[in-house]
């Protein structure tokens, strides 16, 4: 036997995907394939903007969140203000779908990190955890995690007292109690010391002790949304809740539930600021409708269509693409992902959130380059969920290829598996239309070199290839850097590699090494800009 021709140390020209490149620093992923683990600052980006909450085809919800709370623990050690830092950049940029992932890395900041880590998080309290929502979803990372401490009972002191009394009511009012807590149970584990009576009124109005309506009323527009909530509550019609959602700015959540089903008080929302927020309005399009109150050519439609034409307006309130893209999807198939609800979609507000969607990402320039945008559609691209969203990595590929043929005039879209998949997507095209295309493809194998082959088979001048993936690739007779290499040597073209990673596990198919790839987290509002800055980099 010649173990010579078993064994080399030669870099061969073309190794299967389910053996590691001789000399190249790769492991092996989830579906066998070896491709390179990602750091662990790479792997908390990753975690913040995509979360793990909803499970991906080869691990379970569980797993990926225990694999992605163990990276971050590791970076808390080894650099705790980094992760801090990160995290605040992460949840103020609005960068991730859902603010979750980075309140549970917080929270684990707050109770894991030495002395200042844990008190630069509780200065980042307010910066990350903006609602009562939140608040509650850190109160249950720390319960969970070690308990309550000087430090962290000191944060969620100044949550309550640093706001202003206006802010600090509509917050008591709005977010009353999530996921088991209550301002009542946190005000009573951090007793604040309040400075106004104003404070002391809405403290004492939150853990339930009685407070008239005469008595809020003496504090004026402090706590006028306490008043409203309390006055709604008395009302016996829905005539009279909607008077008083336009005289005390009541939002959708102080409205008594026996009355949302009335069209005039989902109309004394919308004309109220506080209660349809665009948020809010984004989120209650099919309720509005189901009520009757949104309808065709109405005046009620014609300002949602404004609404959400409003590009300072959109960019102003944090909603991230993906709530967009969602939001149209939803709203287009006329059923929630949830619940019963149901309606018939107008056509103009479909088109109106088409168009919203593109606008919510910052105006990039074009590069002028040729871009390949590969689309993963193997099966374990269609089979997980993006940050907890009905939406999979398979249907927000396609939403952001059409990104790229809006920003780019020269774009070429394909998808692959094991083999290349015809896939034909215009920048004319529809967000439905495009990611109906590639929902209804087969499932099959993952192949991440098929798109640089494609090119090599082709004979496509290409000068940036742009996969979008899980990393899983596996089915390969060579892998995707050397297939990369072998495109850049036969053309001639110093091709670079953008690989947008969709699912937050620890793998990517791009050589860290090579200075012509890049990995980017997620669909952002920053990504377009961010793979621009690199495409356009001279080295």
């Amino acid at each position: 036997m010649s173990y010579a021709s078993l064994f080399t140390t030669k870099q061969t020209l073309a190794t299967p995907q389910s053996q590691p490149m001789v000399g190249a620093t790769q492991v092996a992923a989830a579906a066998g394939g070896y491709v390179y683990a990602v750091d662990d600052w790479q792997r908390l980006m990753r975690f913040l903007i995509l979360g793990s909450e909803g499970a991906s085809y080869y691990a379970s919800a569980r797993a990926l969140t225990a694999e992605n709370a163990a990276a971050v623990l590791r970076a808390i050690q080894t650099d705790g203000l980094r992760v801090v830092r990160t995290i605040v950049e992460v949840s103020e940029a609005a960068r991730a779908p859902k603010n979750d992932p980075a309140i549970f890395a917080l929270g684990l900041c707050l109770k894991t990190g030495d002395l200042d880590t844990r008190r630069a998080a509780a200065a980042a309290v307010a910066r990350v955890c903006r609602t009562g929502t939140h608040l509650f979803q850190l109160v249950d990372v720390v319960a969970s995690t070690g308990g309550f401490g000087r430090v962290t009972d000191r944060a969620l002191e100044c949550w309550y007292t640093d706001r202003t009394e206006a802010s600090l009511a509509m917050q008591l009012a709005k977010y009353q109690a999530r996921g088991g807590w209550s301002h009542r149970d946190v005000l009573r584990k951090c007793k604040p010391v309040p400075s106004t009576t104003a404070q002391e009124k809405a403290f004492a109005w939150s853990v339930g002790k009685p407070v008239s309506i005469a008595s809020l009323e003496t504090e004026g527009e402090a706590l006028k949304v306490l008043v409203g909530f309390e006055l709604a509550k008395a009302a016996t019609s829905a005539t009279e809740v909607a008077s008083i959602i336009g005289a005390y700015g009541l939002p959708r959540e102080c409205v008594p539930s026996a009355y949302l089903q009335s069209p005039a008080v989902w109309e004394a929302l919308l004309l109220s600021g506080q209660g349809m927020p665009l948020t809010a309005l984004v989120r209650n399009l099919g309720k509005l409708t189901q009520v009757g109150l949104l309808t065709p050519l109405s005046d009620v439609a014609a300002a949602v269509v404004e609404r959400l034409g409003d590009v300072a307006a959109l960019r102003a309130s944090r909603l991230h693409p993906m709530a967009l893209l969602l939001a149209q999807r939803t709203y287009a198939r006329g059923k929630g992902d949830k619940g019963s609800l149901t309606w018939s979609p107008v056509g103009a507000v479909v088109d109106a959130l088409d168009r919203a969607f593109y606008a919510s990402f910052a105006t990039t320039t074009s590069t002028n380059k040729r871009w390949l945008c590969a689309l993963d559609v193997s099966g374990s691209m269609a089979m997980s969920q993006i940050a907890g969203s009905s939406l999979t990595p398979r249907e927000v590929s396609a939403a952001m290829a059409l990104v790229a043929k809006n920003t780019e005039p020269q774009v070429e879209v394909v998808a692959f598996g094991d083999t290349m998949v015809p896939l034909s997507l215009s920048a004319q095209m529809s967000l439905t239309a495009a990611v109906d295309a590639v929902s209804g493809l087969p499932f099959g194998a993952t192949d991440c070199a098929q798109p640089m082959l494609h090119a090599i088979q082709r004979r496509l001048a290409v000068d940036v290839f742009v996969v979008y993936t899980d990393c899983e690739t596996w089915a390969g007779a060579i892998h995707p850097v050397q297939a990369l290499q072998m495109y850049r040597q036969q053309s001639g073209i110093n091709a670079k590699l953008v690989v947008a990673g969709l699912v937050s596990n620890g793998f990517t198919i791009a050589d860290p090494d090579d200075g012509g790839m890049l990995d980017v987290v997620g669909f952002d509002a920053a990504v377009p800009q961010a793979m621009t800055a690199f495409v356009t980099a001279t080295t």
